[in-house]
């Protein structure tokens, strides 16, 4: 089994985090994980700051993301080559447009967070997400609840976990599990829409969202 965080902040480009980039691999490696991928705050980390990262990780799997920060709320896309359709603020149709265009895939990071009226928003566009974020430092018990609730009605999106860390300590509280390893983001993307991956927590991690059977 692979286990990848996929929801992770660094001080590189994020500023909210407290979490230098090698901080994020050291500690990765210290929890067991076998691969990263960070997703900043609208923005992608450049292919050769990946790479001179990648080389410190041992052989770990490192990737990059992002979180976009659409009008309607955090959503988590990961195979975008450039952010130009995807402004902060944009709009949700649009981002999904650029998905489309791209060939990415796009996980609604921690729904139903500050009041986010997600059901709304599957009503307006569909079940059409490859995952919702069943679990993470920023999934609370009721909206895992509601998260839960909205997988059931609609089983063809996917459940992942992942940590939503800003600090080494978060790291692989929550993760996502695959049953082969993942060595490039094509195969992650398609990882997540083939819902390959199973959420997962880290045994004596602190989890706000409380286990995952």
């Amino acid at each position: 089994m692979f286990k990848i965080d996929h929801h992770l902040h660094t001080t590189r480009h994020s500023p909210d985090s407290f979490m230098e980039p090698e901080e994020l691999i050291e500690q990765a490696k210290r929890v067991g994980l076998d691969g990263v991928v960070i997703t900043e705050h609208d923005r992608l980390w450049d292919p050769d700051e990946l790479s001179e990262l990648s080389a410190k990780s041992d052989g770990m799997t490192v990737l990059g993301g992002v979180e976009v920060s659409a009008r309607e709320g955090h959503f988590l896309v990961y195979g975008l080559t450039d952010l130009d359709d995807c402004p902060p603020g944009v709009r949700l149709a649009d981002l999904l447009a650029a998905v489309r265009a791209q060939g990415a895939a796009i996980v609604a990071a921690h729904p139903f967070r500050w009041d986010q009226d997600f059901d709304a928003i599957v009503t307006e566009h569909g079940p059409i997400f490859d995952g919702l974020e069943l679990v993470s430092n920023n999934v609370l018990p009721d909206m895992r609840v509601q998260i839960e609730a909205m997988l059931h009605r609609h089983p063809s999106m996917g459940a992942t976990g992942s940590s939503d860390a800003h600090d080494a300590m978060t790291v692989g509280c929550y993760f996502t599990e695959f049953p082969a390893p993942i060595r490039s983001m094509s195969e992650f993307v398609a990882a997540l829409k083939g819902k390959l991956g199973r959420p997962r927590h880290r045994p004596g991690a602190v989890l706000l969202g409380g286990p995952v059977d």
